[in-house]
C-alpha cells in the first residue's frame, strides 16, 4: 500500500508541478491577470493556476481506477470515487467560469450559494441508501424516527438530500473566504487535506484515502509557485475546489465530526465576515517596510492577525498556519481518541 501510496502522490504533484510553468506564460499573453493587492507596486500575477491542480488531481484519480480495474492494486467502490470526483470537477468548473469572467464581476453571492447544490447531486445518488445519520456531536441517529402528523421519517434520506449539498455548499463557499495573501489559501487546505487523508486512510476509508491525496499533492504542488513571492495565483477555482474536495472527502469518509472542527478557522472568518455584511476582503494596507496594515474596520482573521504587530504578508500566513496547523494536531487527536 505504501508503493502505491506513493505513486499515485508523486504522479499528481508532478503533473500540476509540470503544468504550472507552461500554465504561467500562456496566462500572460492571453492577460488572464490578476493584480497582487499586498504590494505596493501592485504586480499582476496569472490567476487561473486552479487549471494546473484540476490536471494533476485528474491524473491522479484516473490513475487510482487504472490501479483498481486492470492492475488490482486498490480495492476501491468506484460509484464512490467517481460521485466525489464528479462533484470536485464540476465545483472546479464553477470557479473557473468565476475567474474567466472576472473578480468583482463574475457569479454573484446568491449564485455561489446556488450552483455548489447542483454539484452535489452525484453524492447525494449516493448516499441516498445510506440508513446512518451522523450529526457532528451528537453522532449517529437512528435509522429512522417516528414524527406525528409525517410518520416515519428516514435521517439517511435526510442526510443525503439535505445535509449533504449544504455541506458541499458550505465548504467550497468557506475556502474561498479565508484568502487573499500569498501561499494562504493552498497552505491551509493543504493543512486540512493532509489530516484527512491520515485519518481516512488509518480508518480504512480507502475512497475517501485516494481522494484526499490526489488533492493534497496537486496542492502541494502549486504551493510551490504560490508562496511568497507568488508567481501564480488559484483564483476561485482552487479555493472552491480545495473546499468541495474536503467536504466530498469527508461525506464518503464518514468523518463529518472531524471535518467541522478542521474548519474552525473558517467559521470564524465566516463570523468576522458577516460583521461587514461580506464586503471586506482579507488584503492589508501595504506599507513601505514590507508590513501589512489591518483596515479600520476588522473583517477577516488575516485582519486580526495584522493588528496583533507588525508583520510582512510572509509572516501573517505563517501565523494563520500554525493555528491552522494547531487546529489540525488537535483535531486528529481527538478522531483517535474517540
Amino acid at each position: 500500500m505504501f508503493l502505491v501510496s506513493t505513486v499515485l502522490f508523486l504522479a499528481s504533484f508532478l503533473m500540476t508541478f509540470v503544468s504550472i510553468p507552461l500554465l504561467i506564460p500562456r496566462l500572460k499573453k492571453r492577460g488572464l491577470l490578476g493584480i497582487d493587492m499586498n504590494k505596493i507596486s501592485k504586480p499582476e500575477v496569472p490567476e487561473l493556476g486552479g487549471i494546473s491542480i484540476i490536471i494533476g488531481f485528474s491524473f491522479g484519480i484516473m490513475l487510482a481506477i487504472f490501479m483498481h480495474t486492470y492492475l488490482h492494486l486498490l480495492e476501491l467502490n468506484l460509484t464512490v470515487v467517481l460521485a466525489a470526483f464528479s462533484t470536485i470537477i464540476i465545483i472546479a468548473f464553477i470557479g473557473l467560469i468565476d475567474d474567466l469572467i472576472g473578480w468583482k464581476q463574475g457569479i454573484k453571492q446568491w449564485q455561489h450559494a446556488l450552483l455548489p447544490l447542483f454539484a452535489a447531486l452525484p453524492l447525494m445518488a449516493i448516499k441516498i441508501d445510506n440508513p446512518a445519520m451522523h450529526i457532528p456531536i451528537l453522532g449517529s441517529m437512528p435509522e429512522t424516527v417516528m414524527i406525528p402528523f409525517f410518520g416515519a421519517v428516514s435521517f439517511g434520506v435526510f442526510y443525503s438530500l439535505v445535509l449533504v449539498p449544504i455541506g458541499i455548499t458550505g465548504a467550497s463557499n468557506a475556502a474561498n473566504m479565508l484568502a487573499g495573501l500569498n501561499g494562504l489559501e493552498a497552505s491551509l487546505i493543504s493543512l486540512i487535506l493532509a489530516t484527512l487523508s491520515l485519518a481516512a486512510f488509518i480508518a480504512g476509508e480507502m475512497e475517501a484515502f485516494v481522494i484526499a491525496l490526489a488533492l493534497l499533492a496537486s496542492f502541494l504542488a502549486f504551493l510551490r509557485y504560490n508562496w511568497y513571492p507568488a508567481k501564480i495565483f488559484g483564483g476561485d477555482t482552487l479555493t472552491l475546489m480545495g473546499g468541495a474536495g474536503i467536504a466530498s472527502i469527508v461525506i464518503i469518509g464518514d468523518m463529518e465530526k472531524l471535518g467541522v472542527f478542521l474548519m474552525l478557522l473558517y467559521f470564524i472568518e465566516l463570523l468576522l465576515k458577516a460583521r461587514t455584511r461580506f464586503k471586506a476582503e482579507s488584503f492589508g494596507i501595504p506599507q513601505k517596510d514590507g508590513t501589512l496594515k489591518a483596515p479600520k474596520q476588522i473583517g477577516s482573521l488575516t485582519h486580526v492577525v495584522m493588528r496583533l504587530g507588525r508583520f510582512t504578508e510572509k509572516q501573517v500566513v505563517s501565523i494563520l498556519l500554525a493555528m491552522q496547523a494547531a487546529v489540525c494536531i488537535i483535531g486528529f487527536s481527538m478522531f483517535l481518541l474517540f
